[in-house]
């Protein structure tokens, strides 16, 4: 009959042998940690205002250029993790562009997002195409290609960045390169992507279709996406635990945006009050309008539209904006809104 072994050894000879392993960087699995029930993730739910954040970004637009720093950005980091990270697998940078000034064109196998928070105007340029950006727009720089920041409008242009750099790191397949100049040639035509992929269900038939992984559609406005959440609102009950949720997708494969990021919008109906759900993928949320707060692993954070920054009205077209937490893995989490968000 088969059945296990036991053997007792001393612990002197155990102690001995393990230091023999140890010399030649060798460890027992059976005394190294096994595989978790669940995954236990050192980062903690945590919360960004805008009301601080602002104010220091203008500051940083006050101290440092865009010739001195490649790209100015305010990093937020999670309290539990040891990087500057808001998550295990995505990054969260606050981005400012002041008017007359470019962030220089370069590229990286990061694959980032931008969600415009403010501004008048603006653009990215990605591998040629002019992109314009505006507030609650989703704007995409997937891994690798050539982009550059500009601001030509009298006003601020602020961002958030969100990169999948951690997951990079990881994985040690991070390369950067600058553009041989420090911006790129626009090409023709206004935001080429849109015209070409914008339309849903439709793209150019005498161009092959793209066959990279990431999106070949890099722009989002927020004015589509608001039309159709409304649209869904009024017609349909959403989900429990997400309220009226769309994903942005990639218009040839209906995938995610990028392998690594996926994309989402979603409304919350005043007073709605969405059940707890978990799962395994790290969530940075960004809140858009409205008031309400959220429920972390047990923890509340609260989150409202910003109006009135230090004593200062802020012209934000509806797009008074903060940060939320990230939601972390098997950690419990619902949203609850107060007047709508």
């Amino acid at each position: 009959m088969l059945q296990r072994s036991n053997i007792v050894s001393s612990e002197e000879e155990l102690q001995e042998f393990y230091a023999q392993l140890q010399s030649q960087h060798i460890t027992p699995a059976w005394i190294s940690g096994g595989v978790s029930v669940e995954p236990r993730s050192t980062a903690v739910p945590a919360v960004w205002h805008w009301c601080d954040l602002r104010p220091q970004a203008m500051r940083a637009a006050e101290l440092v250029g865009t010739e001195q720093a490649e790209r100015r950005v305010l990093r937020l980091h999670n309290p539990g993790l040891p990087g500057a990270s808001a998550s295990n697998t995505l990054v969260a940078n606050i981005q400012i562009v002041m008017p007359g000034e470019v962030a220089r064109a370069h590229r990286h196998s990061p694959s980032a997002l931008r969600f415009i928070i403010e501004g008048q105007g603006g653009y990215t340029v990605v591998n040629g195409d002019r992109i314009p950006m505006e507030p609650g727009d989703l704007v995409l720089t997937p891994k690798w290609t050539w982009h550059d920041h500009a601001n030509d409008t009298a006003a601020p242009m602020i961002w958030l960045d969100g990169l999948d750099t951690p997951l990079v790191r990881m994985l040690e397949a991070g390369f950067y390169e600058q553009y041989n100049d420090e911006t790129q040639p626009v090409g023709a035509g206004t935001d080429p992507s849109s015209a070409k992929y914008g339309a849903g269900g439709l793209r150019p038939a005498w161009e092959t279709a793209p066959t990279a992984r990431y999106s070949p559609l890099w722009h989002y406005p927020l004015s589509q996406a608001r039309a159709t959440l409304e649209r869904l609102a009024a017609e349909e009950i959403g989900s429990p635990f997400d309220g009226v949720i769309l994903e942005y997708t990639n218009p040839l494969t209906g995938g995610p945006t990028m392998p690594t990021i996926a994309c989402y919008i979603q409304m919350l109906r005043p007073g709605e009050h969405t059940q707890a759900h978990r799962h395994v993928c790290c969530t940075n949320y960004h809140v858009i309008e409205g008031s309400g707060y959220s429920l972390v692993g047990g923890r509340q954070l609260d989150w409202e539209e910003q109006g009135r920054l230090h004593g200062t009205d802020v012209d934000l077209p509806r797009a008074r904006q903060h940060w939320q937490p990230p939601c972390l893995p098997v950690q419990l989490h619902r949203h609850a809104s107060d007047e709508g968000a």
